[in-house]
């Protein structure tokens, strides 16, 4: 063993606490960057020769202790549970903003509502009732039918611009998703190089972990590792980027709300046209865009349909005020009658067919205009149909929120325990800063020591006699 062994040996001690503390300065500044995982220096000894050979020799005692790699703290099992918690909030997040959406196209409970507007026309019928003959009752239920008409087209209106809106935005997202897919693509090529050639890639690492987590939220996505530290990403069980190479997507599907049911909104991979079974916020838009509001504007029209057979088939077997028997009073402005075309027909007050007895009579009869009113409370019309329509609304946005909150305490739970592992700890970080340092000044004071005695042996010794 060399007599200068052990300064190599505190040397390299030195060179070890350095580092430490060098990468506890870098958790410490870091500790607020937003994916950034705290890191650890792998200490291990330097052993002495294990190799026989002729003079030399090994006391065992060893070389001092390395300090080549930088650790980067990470539980895989974790950031695979969290991929897929953060995924399942996304999609609960997408729908119940949609139910949100939904009820205020409605706006019910209030006094803009269908619901009111219903309760106003049938009021006004009734004031016929009460006075046939005045032109004032005939007028204002015209008004009133027409104001639940433009309610009843405003409502559709609001429901297919919600519907115009999410496509843009899930058409967006998917320009997203192929954008941040390339760059995961093009850091897996960094991280391996850098891997293959013994450089660090920790901070190229977080990048591309930050970039996961984001397709996790829109699309659902999961990873698998490789080798040389390459990371392949799947979405659906269809890989989106393997190892250098990355997949676009491409949203495909219907430009119209009313025809989801025969060419469904879905996403599938820009070559082949493949179909994608995707997560996340994707997920949640495709169910708004194909089942949500297609579905409440599929029953908006249905009530619409359901108010203008009721109101025509009752206004037809009445008489007007000049003896001609009552006509449609709702109509449509084009094509069948639905809550986007539905419109009043009967523009003249005279031509409400209230009477329920013909010419010949003295035309102050209310019964039909009675008739009419009592539509209202019919336990198969429109009214009925409405309000079940509305009900079963309140539940499902209630089950959507609730199902929200328990998955965002779940998705919390998760995060608290990846921050855990690998977030950076300040208490921890001052210990190991404390402990480098003493081990540091260990180091130097054994330098010193072992000076100071080859100084003896150098300078001092031989010198008897003098």
């Amino acid at each position: 063993m060399s007599t200068f062994s052990g300064l190599n040996t505190a040397t390299t001690s030195l060179w070890a606490q350095r580092r430490g503390l060098d990468v506890t300065g870098q958790n410490i500044a870091n500790v607020n960057t937003d994916g950034y995982s705290r890191q650890r220096v792998d200490l291990s000894a330097i052993s002495g020769s294990t190799v026989p050979a002729f003079f030399s020799t090994s006391t065992g005692i060893g070389q001092g202790v390395s300090a080549a790699e930088v650790l980067r703290i990470r539980d895989s099992f974790l950031e695979g549970r969290g991929h897929t918690e953060h995924a399942n909030q996304a999609q609960l997040v997408a729908e119940t903003d949609a139910y949100g959406l939904v009820e205020q196209a409605f706006r019910e409970p209030g006094d803009t509502g269908i619901q009111k507007m219903l309760s106003e026309m049938w009021s006004g019928w009734q004031d016929v009732a009460n006075t046939p003959s005045d032109p004032a009752a005939r007028g204002q239920v015209l008004k009133r039918l027409e104001t639940l008409v433009g309610g009843l087209r405003f409502s559709q209106q609001q429901l297919g611009g919600q519907w115009d809106q999410t496509r843009d935005n899930l058409a967006v997202l998917v320009d997203d998703v192929n954008a941040a897919a390339q760059n995961i693509a093009e850091l897996n090529v960094a991280i391996q190089r850098a891997t293959q050639s013994n450089l660090p890639s920790n901070d190229l690492a977080d990048q591309r972990d930050l970039l996961v987590m984001k397709l996790a939220d829109r699309v659902g996505a999961t990873v698998r590792h490789g080798k040389d530290g390459v990371l392949d990403v799947v979405v659906g069980g269809m890989s989106l980027v393997s190892a250098g190479s990355a997949t676009k997507f491409a949203l495909a599907g219907s430009t119209d709300p009313d025809a989801t049911a025969g060419d469904p909104l879905r996403i599938v991979t820009a070559v082949g046209d493949f179909a994608v079974r995707v997560g996340g916020t994707a997920a949640g838009q495709l169910n708004t865009l194909n089942t949500i509001v297609p579905g409440y504007r599929v029953q908006l029209d249905g009530i619409a349909t359901t108010l203008a057979t009721a109101l025509n088939e009752a206004h037809s077997g009445g008489f007007d005020l000049y003896g001609h028997a009552g006509t449609a009073i709702l109509g449509s402005s084009g094509g069948p009658i639905t809550a986007s075309t539905i419109s009043v027909v009967v523009k003249d007050p005279s031509r409400i067919a209230a009477s329920s007895v013909g010419p010949g009579t003295p035309n102050l009869d209310r019964g039909n205009a009675d008739a009419i009113a009592q539509l209202a409370n019919s336990v198969t019309g429109v009214d009925a149909g409405y309000r079940k329509m509305i009900v079963e609304l309140g539940v499902q946005s209630a089950v959507s929120q609730r199902n929200l909150a328990i998955q965002g305490s779940i998705t919390t739970t998760v995060d608290a325990a990846r921050d855990s592992v690998a977030g950076v700890n300040l208490d921890e970080e001052l210990t190991n800063m404390l402990s480098y340092q003493h081990a540091y000044a260990a180091a130097g004071r054994m330098i010193t020591a072992i000076d100071e005695s080859l100084d003896v042996l150098i300078n001092r010794t031989g010198l008897v006699g003098r």
